[in-house]
């Protein structure tokens, strides 16, 4: 549990997971159990935006697995009927069994599983295709943290998700309203002229105490459609694994981006088929586990976050 927060953060900036689970007896079953840490890891994965994925079968070496071809197989079944219903194309899933212990397949072919044919978890994380990087859309930089440098000043940083960051332009903080020019943009601890989709940078910023920004934040160009902050939006919610109804009032804690605020789902305006996005019902009661719907929500106080549609990293939760 204490891990999720962190994965949660680390998920946020991924283009890519690899899903690692135990195949040892009795290790995977746990994983897999209904609040096994596999299936909460997989779900924040796809809910998070992941749409490429590799499972690595850890622990081939085990005195319960013994490099077995049939206990690979029958993890691989049971994860590729569990990805498929939370939402990733089993057909696009690498499965790659490993010892991360032993360094079976990781970085070279294993001889302990002459029986696999596939690629080895090095191979497969390079066969990953690209995504393409929104580069000329506004900027959005949700920032990570922000730091205090002696003799630099204050520098947040995070991952650049659209548009592009260089030195000279004017940054604009959402939702404090906070204007100040970028002095300059660093990554892997160098200089840049810019930096872009993808990129994982730190920027010095005048005349901004560490005080006045924070991790949540989403910097953009002040000259162009800077972010907003916003009061309420309409969020499309699946409840899964809740052990209750939930009835408007309730209030989650959201993690978008990386914002991490308590919102309050003030009315539940609707139930839809969570695949087409039919309406099935107007103004349920409450919505249970499985069932999906729109709902009106207000954060506890103002957070960034932008349509789904033209922004999906600032419009996912």
């Amino acid at each position: 549990r204490d891990f999720i927060k962190n994965m949660i953060t680390g998920t946020s900036q991924a283009d890519v997971a690899i899903l690692v689970v135990d195949s040892s007896t009795g290790g995977f079953e746990a994983g897999i159990a209904k609040d096994g840490q596999t299936r909460e890891h997989a779900l924040l994965a796809f809910t998070l935006g992941i749409q490429q994925i590799i499972v690595a079968v850890n622990k081939m070496d085990d005195k319960t697995t013994m490099y077995s071809e049939a206990r690979f197989n029958e993890i691989v079944t049971e994860v590729s009927g569990y990805l498929a219903k939370v939402g990733f194309k089993p057909k696009k899933i690498q499965f790659v069994p490993i010892s991360g212990w032993a360094g079976d397949n990781m970085i070279d072919k294993s001889d302990n599983m002459p029986w696999y044919k596939g690629p080895y978890l090095l191979e497969a994380l390079d066969l990953i295709k690209p995504p393409k990087r929104p580069s000329d859309k506004p900027l959005r930089l949700p920032l990570q943290d922000v730091y205090k440098i002696g003799g630099i000043g204050t520098v947040p940083v995070g991952r650049v998700e659209t548009g592009i960051i260089k030195p000279g332009m004017t940054a604009y903080f959402a939702p404090t309203g906070i204007s100040t020019e970028v002095k300059s943009v660093e990554m892997h601890h160098e200089s840049v002229p810019q930096a872009a989709p993808g990129d994982n940078v730190g920027f010095n910023v005048k005349n901004v105490s560490v005080k006045d920004i924070r991790r949540g934040n989403v910097a953009g160009d002040a000259k162009n459609d800077p972010p907003r902050g916003a009061d309420s939006f309409d969020a499309q919610v699946i409840v899964m694994g809740h052990p209750g109804e939930i009835h408007a009032g309730y209030a989650p804690v959201l993690d978008c981006h990386t914002a991490h605020i308590a919102c309050k789902f003030a009315v539940l305006q609707n139930k839809m088929d969570r695949r087409s996005g039919k309406i099935l019902e107007e103004t349920p009661k409450a919505l249970k586990s499985g069932d999906s719907g729109m709902i009106p929500s207000i954060p506890s106080k103002r957070m960034c976050v932008e349509s789904f549609t033209e922004y999906p990293p600032l419009g996912r939760f």
